[in-house]
C-alpha cells in the first residue's frame, strides 16, 4: 500500500512536471516596443516601429525554439517616469523578455537601467545619446541608430574632403545642441577644417532671421544646423528665404528625416546634406522591403528609426535561435557574436559596449526636377564606413571596456 502510494505520488509528480515543461515550452517570447505614439517623434517611430517589429517576426516565421513570438506596444509620451512604469509592468507582470525602439534618450536611458537590473535585453533602435554606449553602457543593451558622436563626425569629415572646409554653426542653446556643436567642432579641426564661429538660439525658436544673418556674415562655406526637429525645419525654411544656399555655400543638417523633407518640400529642402543609417530607396533590396512596409503604413516609407526596429528585432530572434535559450545574458552575447545581415544592414556587428557598427550614408536632398516618384527625396552621395565615424572604444568611458 505504501509502495502504491509512492508510485501514485511519483506518477502525479511526473505528470505535473511534464505539464509544466509543456507550459514552459509554450511560453511566448515577448518583445515590448516602447515608443512615442502621438508626440514630436511619432512620425519616425510610433506605430511604424511597431509595424516594423511585427514584420521582423513574420519574416522569422512567427516562432523561435518552438515558442510563439508576441509583440506588445506602449506609449511613453516622451516622459521617463511614464516609460519606466510601462517597462516595469511589462517585465514584472507580463512576461516581456526584451524592449525595443524607445525614442527620446531620457526615456531610453531610464529603460536601459531597468533592463540591466532586471536582467532583460534592450535593443535601443531609436535613442541617439552617446551615453547609451558610454558611461551608461550595459552588457544587455545595444544601440542601432545614429548617435551624437557619429553625426558630428560623419557629415563634416565628408564635406571637408570635398573642399567645404570652413564652417559656422546655428546651434540650439541646450544640452543636445551644445554637445553636437562641440563634437562637430573637434571633428572639423581633426579633418583639417576650421570653425569661423557660431550663434546660439533658444530651443523651439520660430524666427531665425537674426541668427542666420549672423552665420552668413561669418563667410563660411557651410552653415551647420546643430539643432533638431522643428528648429531644423524652420532653420532650413528661413535659410532658403534669405538666399543662404548657392554655389558657394551649403547648409548641413545633423538630423533630418525623410518625413522632415516631406514637410519642407523639395523646393525648400533641396541641397541640404545629412548623414543617416538608412534610406528606404538606397538599393533594390531596401526598396523592396520598404514597399512592403509602405503598403501597410498608408504609403509612408520607413524612417531610419523604424528600419532599426525591424533589424534589431530580427537579429534578436536569430540570436535566440543560435543560443538555444531566451535568457538575456547568453542571447546578448550571441547578438554580439553574430554578424548583422538582413535586407537593410550588411556586415554589421555589435561591439562589446553595445554599439552597432555599420555603414552610414551621406544624403543630399534632391532638386524637384530630380525626384521621379513619391518620397523620392534623397540621393546617396557617399557611403561612410562605420569604423571611420563610430566613437572609439577607448573614448566612450564604458565600464565594460575600461582600460581599452
Amino acid at each position: 500500500m505504501a509502495s502504491g502510494s509512492r508510485l501514485r505520488a511519483a506518477l502525479t509528480g511526473l505528470v505535473a512536471m511534464t505539464a509544466w515543461q509543456a507550459f514552459a515550452a509554450d511560453t511566448p517570447v515577448k518583445i515590448g516596443v516602447l515608443t512615442d505614439m502621438s508626440g514630436f517623434v511619432a512620425d519616425i517611430s510610433g506605430a511604424g516601429s511597431v509595424l516594423a517589429a511585427r514584420m521582423a517576426v513574420e519574416e522569422f516565421g512567427g516562432s523561435v525554439l518552438g515558442r510563439p513570438i508576441e509583440i506588445v506596444s506602449g506609449d511613453h509620451q516622451n516622459k521617463p517616469d511614464v516609460g519606466a512604469a510601462v517597462v516595469r509592468r511589462w517585465l514584472d507582470s507580463e512576461g516581456v523578455d526584451a524592449i525595443a525602439d524607445v525614442p527620446t534618450s531620457s526615456v531610453g536611458l531610464a529603460v536601459q537601467e531597468i533592463t540591466r537590473t532586471k536582467s532583460r535585453l534592450f535593443s535601443n533602435s531609436a535613442g541617439s545619446s552617446g551615453d547609451f554606449t558610454g558611461k551608461a553602457c550595459s552588457p544587455l543593451a545595444n544601440q542601432w541608430n545614429i548617435d551624437t558622436y557619429t553625426v558630428a563626425n560623419g557629415v563634416p569629415r565628408v564635406l571637408i574632403q570635398r573642399g567645404l572646409d570652413t564652417w559656422s554653426f546655428v546651434t540650439a542653446d541646450y544640452t543636445f545642441g551644445l554637445a553636437l556643436e562641440r563634437d562637430a567642432t573637434a571633428a572639423i579641426a581633426k579633418a583639417g577644417g576650421k570653425v569661423l564661429g557660431s550663434v546660439k538660439h533658444p530651443l523651439n525658436n520660430h524666427d531665425f532671421s537674426s541668427f542666420l544673418l549672423q552665420a552668413q556674415a561669418m563667410g563660411a562655406k557651410v552653415i551647420g544646423f546643430a539643432n533638431g526637429s522643428g528648429d531644423t525645419i524652420r532653420s532650413i525654411q528661413q535659410a532658403r528665404e534669405f538666399g543662404l544656399v548657392d554655389d558657394t555655400r551649403r547648409i548641413a543638417a545633423f538630423i533630418l528625416h525623410v518625413t522632415d523633407v516631406h514637410a519642407l518640400g523639395l523646393e525648400v529642402a533641396q541641397g541640404t546634406l545629412v548623414m543617416d543609417t538608412f534610406y528606404w530607396d538606397r538599393n533594390s533590396e531596401t526598396k523592396a522591403w520598404s514597399q512592403r512596409f509602405m503598403a501597410r503604413n498608408n504609403g509612408r516609407p520607413p524612417s531610419a528609426v523604424q528600419a532599426g526596429a525591424y533589424s534589431a528585432v530580427l537579429h534578436y530572434l536569430k540570436a535566440i535561435a543560435a543560443a538555444g535559450t531566451k535568457e538575456a545574458a547568453p542571447v546578448s552575447a550571441k547578438m554580439k557574436e553574430l554578424k548583422i545581415d538582413d535586407a537593410l544592414i550588411k556586415e554589421g556587428f555589435i561591439r562589446e559596449d553595445g554599439r552597432v557598427v555599420k555603414d552610414y550614408y551621406l544624403l543630399e536632398v534632391k532638386k524637384p526636377s530630380e525626384s521621379k516618384y513619391p518620397w523620392d527625396y534623397f540621393k546617396v552621395t557617399a557611403i561612410v564606413p562605420g569604423n571611420e565615424v563610430t566613437r572609439p572604444l577607448s573614448e566612450g568611458n564604458c565600464p565594460l571596456v575600461a582600460g581599452k
